[in-house]
Formats: C-alpha cells, sequence, structure tokens
C-alpha cells in the first residue's frame, strides 16, 4: 500500500467526507460500548453478585477480545480492504449487544463481551488508514484529532444520557438502544464506502506475505518502545473513564448516578475536543516524541494526586485535567504513522491497536486485583487502583522514552 501520488490540493478535494463521517460514527459506538462498565457497574454488581475483581474481569473482556482481533484485522486490512473487513465484523457488536441485554448469567454477559470487542476491533483503524490514504501526510495527526474527538460522542453518550436511561429502565436497556444504534452505523458504512482503488493496488502478493509481515515489525528497533506506551497510555485513561469512575464518585463521595454522568458527560465533552487541539499543534517527527512523554507522566502525577488526596474536588478536577491531557494520545498515532512504510500501515496500525487494547486488559484486570487487595488491608480500593494505573503509566512511558527510535528515510 502507499498514499496517492495526488498533490495535496488533490487529495483533500478528492477525499469523500461523508464515508469518513459514517466510519467515525462506528467509532463512536466503538467508545460507547467500551465505557458502558462506568454507568452499568452498580446495576451489574445488584442483578449478578459481582464482585470487584469480577466487574474488572467484565471490562476487560472487550478489550481483550477487541486487542487479540488485531493480529487478524491487521492482516485482512492490507490484504482484503477496508470496506469488507469492517463490513464483515462489525455484524458480531450488534450481536455480542444483543447477547448482553437478553443475558440470564455472568457467563453470557462475558460473552456478550468478546463478541462486542471482536465487533468494534476495526473501527478507529479503518479511520486512520482511510485518513493516511486519502489526506497528505502533513495533515494526519490533525484530521485524525478531529475524527478521534468526534468519536468522542459515544464517550458523551455514556455520560449522562445513558445514566439517565438506566436510571428510568436498567442496563439491558442500555445495551439495546447501543445495538440498534450499531445497526444504523452499520447501514451507513455500507452505503457509503468503497475501496480506496490505490491502496488496493498495493496489497500484499498473499496472505502468507502479510503475515509475515507482522513478524517483520517485532525486529524493527523502534516498534518495542512505541508498544511499551500504547500497553499501559490510553488503558490508563479508560480504566478510570470506562470501569472505575462510577463507583469511585458513588462509594467515595456519596453521589448519585446521575450525579455521576454527569461527571462523565463532562469528561466526554471535553475528549471531544482534545485530540484535535493536540492534531492541530502537532510539532512535527522532531519534537512529537517529547510531548507524548510530557502529556503521559502529567497523566501519572493527576492519578497519584487523586489516590493520595480523596477529596471530591480533586477527584473531580483530576479527571477533567486527565480529559485535556489524554488528547495527546492522538501524537501517538502520528508517530506509528511516521515509524513504518506505507506497505505495512494497516499491520502496524493494528499491531498498535492491539497493544493498546491487550494493554486495557491488562490494566482493567490488574486494577481490579489491586482493589481486591486494598480491601483486604483495609485501605480503599480505589485509592489501590489509582496508584497502580499511575504507576504502569509512569514505566510505560520511561520505556517509551529510553527505547530506541529509528528514523525512516
Amino acid at each position: 500500500m502507499s498514499t496517492s501520488p495526488e498533490s495535496p490540493a488533490q487529495s483533500a478535494a478528492a477525499v469523500p467526507w461523508l464515508p469518513l463521517l459514517t466510519l467515525v460514527s462506528a467509532f463512536a459506538l466503538s467508545q460507547a460500548f467500551r465505557t458502558v462498565t462506568a454507568m452499568m457497574a452498580t446495576g451489574l454488581q445488584q442483578d449478578f453478585g459481582l464482585s470487584t475483581q469480577a466487574l474488572g474481569l467484565f471490562a476487560a473482556t472487550f478489550s481483550f477480545s477487541f486487542g487479540l482481533s488485531q493480529f487478524v484485522i491487521g492482516v485482512a486490512l492490507d490484504f482484503y480492504g477496508l470496506r469488507r473487513t469492517w463490513l464483515c465484523t462489525f455484524p458480531l457488536a450488534i450481536l455480542g449487544a444483543l447477547a448482553s441485554a437478553l443475558a440470564p448469567n455472568y457467563a453470557v454477559l462475558v460473552l456478550g463481551q468478546a463478541l462486542i470487542g471482536i465487533g468494534c476491533s476495526p473501527a478507529f483503524v479503518v479511520c486512520t488508514l482511510f485518513i493516511a490514504r486519502r489526506f497528505p501526510a502533513h495533515r494526519f495527526a490533525a484530521i485524525s484529532g478531529v475524527a478521534m474527538g468526534m468519536g468522542g460522542l459515544g464517550l458523551v453518550l455514556t455520560g449522562t444520557p445513558l445514566a439517565w436511561l438506566i436510571h428510568v429502565s436498567s442496563w439491558r436497556m442500555g445495551f439495546a438502544v447501543l445495538a440498534g444504534l450499531a445497526c444504523v452505523s452499520w447501514l451507513l458504512v455500507q452505503s457509503q464506502l468503497r475501496e480506496d482503488l490505490a491502496a488496493a493496488q498495493h496489497r500484499p502478493d498473499s496472505l502468507g506475505h502479510a503475515l509475515r509481515g507482522f513478524g517483520a515489525l517485532f525486529l524493527l528497533p523502534q516498534t518495542w518502545g512505541i508498544l511499551a506506551l500504547a500497553l499501559v497510555n490510553y488503558a490508563s485513561f479508560l480504566t478510570i473513564r470506562g470501569l472505575w469512575l462510577g463507583p469511585l464518585l458513588i462509594h467515595r463521595h456519596g453521589m448519585s448516578l446521575v450525579q455521576t454522568g454527569n461527571v462523565a458527560l463532562v469528561v466526554s465533552v471535553l475528549s471531544l475536543f482534545t485530540p484535535a487541539l493536540f492534531g492541530h499543534f502537532d510539532p512535527g517527527p522532531a519534537r512529537r516524541r517529547p510531548w507524548i512523554v510530557r502529556a503521559a507522566l502529567a497523566i501519572a502525577v493527576v492519578f497519584a494526586l487523586m489516590a493520595f488526596l480523596p477529596l471530591d474536588w480533586v477527584d473531580v478536577g483530576g479527571m477533567v485535567a486527565v480529559a485535556v491531557l489524554s488528547g495527546a494520545a492522538i501524537l501517538q498515532y502520528a508517530n506509528v504513522r511516521a515509524s513504518y512504510n506505507a506497505e505495512i500501515s494497516g499491520r502496524a496500525m493494528s499491531v498498535f491497536t492491539m497493544a493498546m487494547f491487550l494493554g486495557v486488559a491488562f490494566v482493567q484486570s490488574l486494577s481490579g486485583l489491586a482493589a481486591s487487595w486494598s480491601l483486604a488491608l483495609g485501605q480503599d480500593p480505589y485509592s489501590g487502583v489509582l496508584v497502580c494505573v499511575a504507576s504502569l503509566l509512569a514505566l510505560g512511558t520511561l520505556a517509551f522514552r529510553l527505547l530506541p527510535v529509528a528514523r525512516l528515510g
């Protein structure tokens, strides 16, 4: 695969915005699916008698299945193209949402999460590859930031609106509504997305060639630093926003579900704009990595403050600060985009995304253990969660900073 040889002006003019918007709608639903636990946690615990560890496993199942799917998705994107890969995969998310809405027990609920994770697995990778192929390289960070910000509408959906829906109905209705919205998104993408002919002409010669491309990625020195931070950076935000924010505010500060939803809404609205902001001010390849490091370390510091200063204004203000700083994650996508040749861009993005979501599964599961361990010691479980997340983020950032960097000629 390679980018189009057209001039930047021609490329920008030729970009079909409607297909991009439909892809963003699917990414927004992926964002919604991966953060529903924060609003559903209390209801799930009541209906199924879940422990904090079981709740962490439930939330992690989405990310684990999402991450493992990236190996297949990366090959499929490079070999079969964006359209066929996405259209064949996303219906699994609809099936999983319906299974979750009707789940009679915890096992079916976890199965539903696994199906949703697989179904959503190509969502943002397809967006980023679409942008990489149809926009000039120097606009990648800015346009990806806009797409990521618009996809944040899914986080808004799982704030106050989902909290209200659960309050007047149930968490099952939340899954049912998301399943209906996913059906609409699939129909929109099916009607609008067409394969990029230039990209199709540069697909791998065979599936074997595509598979060997994955192995080659791990032989490149820049891969390991990229993966080290990918494993913990997004996971740190999603573990708190998508899993523990609701229980933390309800149990630590006595907030109601709707009040908690309002906080989640503010955090989510901010996350709509910060990726585009960081993308617009992208300093370029020479200075991009220091920006990434500083933002990640700042988030770790915020989580540490929330752990040791359990005050309501610290927790709410800390999440607002994290929502702003997390927008710098878009620079990681730009860093990956600039670190590999176009021929392996699909697999590179998929490996990066795989690391991100396997990291989410790992960090969410570990956070559940940290909460249980803190409770066993008679301590605040949420302080244990926050210390765990902050420590992992600091270690991943240090590895990203110190491991080798390779530059393309």
